[in-house]
């Protein structure tokens, strides 16, 4: 037994290295978590960015094996899940946390369809399209953390999404050059086409057509942010503090492109450590 904790503690330390290593404004938002409920968070992270680097990988002439590797990862999870521990070292704590909480195993299933259709779908139409993608890759992922962060009312769902959607849209926004690099475009193409910024967008140039419709989903991502902050009452008051600490943080991403005039080319817009720490400092006060 005492082994079988201490192999479970080492998955979520694991878990906590990646969320520190590739989510820093989650990463600092959990300090203000009650100190036990932070793991969970940093293992449901893990699981989502564990399977986003499978689909992210650069080399394209890996494609299938890319597919595979998600498959398993998939597999593996569901398998463990159905068997109540894994020996992974990432799946062990998922698998822990999803046990302990009850989470609802259609999130992981919708997250998991996301990620496929990453291999095969580069673009987007519509906002409305892109929505479709971002309730498995974003919206869902809000709703896995609603069981940690201990919510009061059922209408806590909904303003969660919307953070996730909000997340997401912000990433496409900060990302558009790494995504281009990647073949993908995750900003609709039917607002791409009402600037007249495709070919300014494939070549990577900040023109005034690029600004104006990086000014558009900014407004966009900032709508989805407004209605998340609806939910903020109906959580504990450290999971709320969380909550609005990731939000501070992730929104602070667009107001860094806003400041560098819209530029989203030769610059990746990122908070500032002072105030990643600031706010993970308010914790001594709550």
């Amino acid at each position: 037994m005492q082994e079988e904790n201490e192999a479970l503690a080492l998955s979520y330390e694991r878990c906590k290295g990646l969320n520190k290593q590739f989510g820093k404004s989650y990463y600092y938002s959990t300090y203000l978590l009650p100190k036990a409920s932070r793991k969970y968070i940093h293992s449901l992270y893990a699981f989502c960015r564990y399977a986003d680097d499978i689909v992210d990988d650069f080399d394209p002439s890996d494609l299938a094996s890319r597919k595979e590797r998600l498959k398993k990862f998939g597999d593996d999870f569901y398998r463990d899940l159905k068997g109540g521990q894994s020996d992974d070292p990432i799946l062990r704590a998922v698998v822990n946390t999803v046990k302990l909480f009850d989470i609802d195993i259609e999130l992981f299933d919708k997250f998991l369809r996301s990620m496929e259709m990453d291999f095969s779908k580069t673009r987007y139409e519509t906002y409305d399209e892109l929505l479709v993608y971002m309730e498995g890759s974003a919206a869902v992922i809000g709703e896995m953390t609603l069981p940690v962060l201990e919510p009061s009312s059922k209408y806590a769902r909904e303003p969660a999404r919307q953070l996730g959607f909000a997340f997401q849209l912000t990433n496409f926004i900060r990302d558009v050059e790494e995504d281009l690099k990647r073949g993908r475009i995750y900003l609709p193409l039917a607002d791409i086409e009402k600037f007249g910024a495709l070919k300014d967008l494939e070549l990577c140039k900040n023109t005034d057509k690029v600004k104006d419709l990086v000014s558009l989903e900014i407004e966009r991502a900032s709508e989805h942010y407004a209605a998340s902050i609806e939910g903020d009452k109906y959580l504990p008051p450290r999971s709320s503090a969380c909550v609005q600490a990731a939000r501070d943080l992730y929104s602070g991403i667009l107001e860094e492109v806003k400041k560098n005039d819209y530029q989203i080319f030769g610059h990746r817009a990122t908070v500032s450590m002072y105030r990643k720490l600031k706010t993970a400092a308010r914790t001594v006060i709550l």
